[in-house]
């Protein structure tokens, strides 16, 4: 009897011992990366081609930074990224939101014909080239509001995964909601932000940061669509560009005579990558953590059913 009682302690103890060193390796194969690269974005070039940088600069300089904010470009890039990442994450998980309650009505006699083209589109696309025409005939090119319909080089406003996943989300609740709000003389307009919208918040919030990072890290659009507006360029495209005419001056050091001398010698193309890619991640990390919360709901979608 008491060997049965120590075993029943000495199991608890074996499993949590093994989730929590398991768990602290999970996260350090996760941080490492991260503090890898802000610790190059600190160091100093042409010490970071050594190699032999982990977690520490071993020789601190601001000039990779100093390089990525060298022009006034890159701060109106930024805001230009941020207007395109709030208004487009607003309007595409509304309007999503508003598909996917449609669709998942049983007296909506179109629901099915509607659901298989949208899925469709998962697997089949026209490809870039219609897409530009389409754009150009709409007289969208070079203006901010092709980022808003067709963000991700004309991928679409409604993305027809996120558009499931809450219509998904919405069948998981309980019909009676609708059912009595309509007994009490509610519209559907009415149900939809009274009842619904409310309710959906932790998988609305989930796509709503994966349509925010999407936002936030495309840059292929810029190229394609609005490149010859330079009130229109985005942070991910200027720093691509940076990063472009970085390696090209590393090759071709007569590119580089605009730049200060002192500056030019201490970036490379490794160190002035891990800056820009610091830049790039920071704002979407501090969005994360409002978000955190509903976001791991949102991830338990379709985990428990009644």
């Amino acid at each position: 009897m008491q060997t049965t009682i120590k075993k029943f302690k000495t199991e608890p103890f074996l499993f949590h011992t093994f989730n929590v060193i398991f768990m602290l390796f999970v996260a350090v194969v996760t941080l490492y990366p991260f503090l890898n690269t802000l610790a190059v974005s600190f160091n100093s070039g042409l010490d970071t081609t050594r190699g032999g940088i982990y977690l520490w600069p071993r020789e601190w300089t601001f000039k990779n930074y100093e390089a990525v904010f060298a022009t006034g470009k890159v701060y109106h890039a930024f805001w230009v990224s941020v207007a395109r990442t709030v208004i487009g994450t607003i309007a595409s998980v509304f309007l999503t939101a508003m598909l996917a309650y449609t669709i998942s009505r049983k007296e909506y006699m179109f629901r099915k014909p509607v659901t298989l083209i949208f899925i469709l589109t998962m697997y089949f696309s026209a490809g870039l080239i219609p897409s530009y025409f389409l754009i150009k005939d709409l007289h969208l090119l070079n203006t901010f509001l092709v980022y808003i319909l067709f963000p991700g080089a004309g991928a679409g406003l409604i993305s027809a995964f996120n558009m499931l996943v809450v219509r998904t989300y919405i069948h998981t609740l309980p019909e009676s909601l609708n059912e009595s709000a309509k007994m009490d003389g509610a519209s559907d307009y009415r149900i939809f932000f009274s009842i619904i919208m409310p309710l959906c918040t932790p998988v609305l919030a989930t796509i709503a940061l994966f349509t925010a990072v999407g936002q936030w890290n495309t840059w292929f659009d810029t190229f394609i669509f609005a490149s010859s507006k330079q009130n229109l360029s985005t942070l991910q495209f200027e720093l691509m560009r940076l990063l472009s005419s970085s390696v090209n001056s590393n090759a071709n050091p007569s590119l580089s005579s605009t730049a200060a001398k002192d500056t030019a010698t201490m970036i490379t193309p490794l160190s002035i990558r891990a800056a820009i890619t610091m830049v790039a991640s920071v704002p979407i990390l501090v969005v994360y953590p409002f978000l955190q919360r509903h976001f791991v709901s949102g991830l338990h979608l379709g985990s428990v059913k009644e």
